[in-house]
């Protein structure tokens, strides 16, 4: 029995054979470490034999998110990043608070001045005194016709325009404030010179109709008539109105630079279209103090149109400055302070003469230099 069980168990044994790995070729054998050590290769070293395996690709980052539509412009232009943004309603609402705060100002300066209000009205009645005297009227005093002409006038309509001008840094820093939120941050810087030059101007308007046109005119209006036996007789209202006209006209026309400069500023006009047309500005100009001047004479209408053309010329100076500024440019001050200076040894000289050779003196009013 146990030789059969060998002889049978032989046949299983030879076809119990594991069948051998296929063959590779040459370039894959090549190209894979051997795993059998012979003297003829060098020893094998696994730190060589491993595979890089590139790391997986990193999943792309996410989309950024879209920016709000208000900051669109912030983007586009960083100089808008200062500037209010407002919607209709809070436009008005800003308007309502500023004209408060003004009209608050005014209260203010409009108690002050009522109670130096006999002070106020004899300087305000001084023109017409001085030229009653003039003319020989005696008394030289202004009438009241109706009862309440002289409470309306010196205790409200006196205080009143007083208070505009002493209250008009307040209302002009006011408009800035209203306005200043819309420009850009560049523009807010001119706030000090904004309100100083409104309300400087303005006020020197009203002191140039007050000492200058208004005195003038008065004489010439209250003359005529003298020669044919008409006496002038001049009410407290009338008086105080066209005082009022006056004053307000020019200080108004005064504030002729500041408007030009600010054109300039907003490139609206350019010193170039304004030098250009300056004959229609001029033209323009004269009908204006035809208007405001009290008088339709040549002398009267000539001392409101030379200072009036003046500041026409002032003001495209100015703008023409800041052009040169926003082109990086610089004025010749040095050049321009020389022929000035030059100027008024000149002008000196020649009053110098005038005074020490033709015996001329100095007077306080116009032409100042009488013989």
């Amino acid at each position: 029995m146990p030789d059969d069980i060998e002889e049978q168990s032989a046949p299983h044994s030879e076809s119990a054979v594991l069948p051998t790995a296929p063959e590779t070729p040459l370039e894959t054998q090549a190209e894979e470490p051997s795993s059998v050590y012979t003297a003829d290769q060098p020893a094998y070293n696994p730190t060589q034999a491993v595979a890089v395996v590139p790391a997986p690709a990193a999943p792309p980052p996410p989309p950024p998110p879209p920016k709000p539509p208000a900051d669109d412009d912030e983007d586009e232009n960083p100089e808008e990043r200062g500037m209010l943004r407002m919607s209709f309603m809070e436009h008005l609402d800003e308007l309502r608070t500023r004209i408060l705060r003004a009209l608050a100002g005014v209260v203010v300066a409009f108690l002050a001045s009522f109670y130096f209000a006999h002070e106020l009205w004899n300087i305000v009645s001084a023109p017409a005194v001085d030229a009653l005297r003039q003319l020989g009227v005696n008394p030289p005093h202004l009438v009241g016709i109706t009862p309440m002409e002289q409470f309306n006038v010196v205790y409200i309509k006196l205080p009143l325009l007083v208070s505009v001008f002493v209250g008009s840094p307040w209302i002009f820093y006011q408009v800035w404030s209203f306005i200043s939120p819309g420009l850009y941050k560049r523009e807010r810087r001119w706030a000090v010179p904004f309100i100083l030059a409104t309300a400087g101007l303005f006020v020197t308007g009203g002191l140039f109709a007050y000492y200058v046109a208004f005195r003038y005119g008065l004489v010439f209006l209250l003359g005529i008539g003298r020669d044919i036996n008409i006496t002038p007789m001049v009410s407290v209202d009338n008086y105080f109105d066209l005082f009022v006209n006056v004053t307000l006209g020019v200080g108004l026309v005064f504030e002729m630079p500041v408007i030009i400069f600010f054109l300039t500023l907003l490139r609206v006009a350019s010193p170039r279209f304004l030098f250009r047309h300056s004959r229609y500005a001029i033209l323009a100009i004269t009908i204006i103090a035809a208007i405001v001047t009290p008088t339709p004479d040549a002398f009267n209408m000539t001392l409101f149109t030379v200072p009036m053309v003046a500041l026409y010329f002032v003001g495209v100076f100015a703008s023409y400055l800041l052009v040169l500024r926003r082109e990086g440019k610089q004025f010749p001050w040095g050049k321009v302070l020389l022929v000035i200076c030059g100027l008024l040894l000149l002008a000196a000289g020649a009053i110098a003469v005038l005074i020490l050779r033709y015996h001329f003196h100095w007077v306080q009013k116009w032409p100042f230099l009488t013989r």
